[in-house]
């Protein structure tokens, strides 16, 4: 039996002693190694690998998994995101919130869009972005606020839509890293006006390159990215440009194998949660993991903890043979690139930056892995 068709339930245990990855794709990609080299070998077969029926079949079946009407494929997370937001046409002129603890692609591709980013804190718990604060930062050129749904926790989208609709804001999803999570029962993907995926390999439902998606029940938004995404062209014939679009498509060999990865998501989730409760029942009590919304189901792309010292407990790590990593050590508002868009110190971002770590978390993470990483991170509190 490989190690995804185990029922979700107990971590298992392992052999001590080896290195621990931070994140294990081969072994995730083992178990699947026949499906995928069948989905290859149909792909090359057909011969269209831009377009056609497997990206037209994951499309369909990726919309039914968020509960959304329409999924377009695109070449990566960022440019779903400048596209939902030029597809809604917020651009120039225009100012998008921002929660300041995000991946920095968040906040390019408001500019990509022609737009400025306004940089918000987060709440000191979940490191989500913070209603009060966007509400405050509200001006009357403020088109639209990001929902990151970061960690694969997903944002309370009623609190921060609520704020839009006072002022007539979209709210868009930054979904990529929340592939399955769910708040209040609703998946990410079906919360806001459209949301953005990444397919980057790293993610919970990670292509063996880059890809991309937009989800949204909006037709005429859908059919607009779709063109934007595909020179522009008009539906009905190839030749004729409507819009000033780019190429941004998701090819047939990524679509083909997220179309056999996507069955096996929500029994991945099930393990990564059944080892973020091992890491919350093992860590020493001077890490402290980052907490999760009870009425979210975290799709736990990453387990972020904070640590008194972290120069202390990456080295005790590294020491050990343990992966590591840091999501993400510089706010975008201090990031250089973004500087002169920023407004002011945001405290809650940026006392979690100093602190914050990323421990190995895969569905293939096991209870022996899990018992070494606190073991390991108890010595460096010492």
């Amino acid at each position: 039996m490989s190690v995804l068709d185990r029922p979700a339930g107990p971590v298992p245990p392992a052999p001590a002693g080896a290195p621990v990855p931070f994140l294990d794709l081969s072994g995730v990609h083992a178990g699947l190694r026949p499906e995928l080299d069948a989905a290859w070998a149909r792909v090359l077969a057909d011969g269209r690998f831009v377009g056609g029926p497997e990206v037209d079949a994951f499309e369909a079946a990726f919309a039914a998994f968020c509960g959304a009407r329409h999924c377009v494929g695109v070449a990566n997370g960022t440019d779903a995101l400048e596209l939902v937001l030029t597809g809604l046409g917020i651009g120039p002129g225009d100012e998008v919130l921002v929660p300041a603890n995000t991946f920095v692609a968040s906040a390019e591709a408001v500019r990509a869009a022609g737009a400025r980013p306004v940089f918000v804190d987060v709440r000191p718990d979940t490191l989500l972005i913070d209603p009060a604060a966007a509400a405050a930062a509200v001006t009357h050129r403020t088109a639209a606020v990001l929902a990151v749904h970061l960690f694969g926790q997903v944002v309370d989208v009623g609190e921060l839509s609520a704020v839009a609709s006072r002022h007539g804001l979209a709210v868009v999803e930054d979904a990529a890293q929340a592939h399955g999570g769910t708040f209040d029962g609703r998946r990410a993907g079906s919360l806001g006006h459209a949301a953005a995926f990444s397919f980057y390999p790293g993610k919970n439902l990670g292509a063996l390159g880059d890809g991309g998606a937009v989800v949204s029940d909006d037709t005429a938004l859908v059919d607009r990215v779709r063109r934007l995404a595909d020179h522009g062209r008009c539906g009905r014939d190839r030749h004729r440009h409507v819009l000033a679009g780019r190429n941004s498509r998701l090819d047939a060999l990524q679509a083909a194998v997220l179309a056999v990865k996507l069955p096996h998501l929500d029994a991945d989730n099930a393990r990564r949660a059944a080892v973020a409760r091992r890491y919350r029942e093992t860590l020493p009590g001077t890490v402290h993991p980052v907490a999760v919304h009870p009425s979210a189901r975290s799709a736990h792309h990453l387990f972020v903890v904070r640590v008194p010292d972290r120069a202390a407990a990456t080295g005790v790590l590294d020491r050990s043979g343990i992966g590591w990593g840091v999501h993400y050590p510089v706010p975008c508002h201090r990031q250089p690139a973004f500087r002169r868009w920023s407004r002011g110190p945001l405290p809650v971002a940026e006392d979690a930056a100093a602190r914050i770590l990323s421990l190995p978390l895969s569905p293939t993470t096991t209870s022996t892995q899990i018992d070494r990483v606190c073991t390991a991170l108890g010595r460096a509190s010492r």
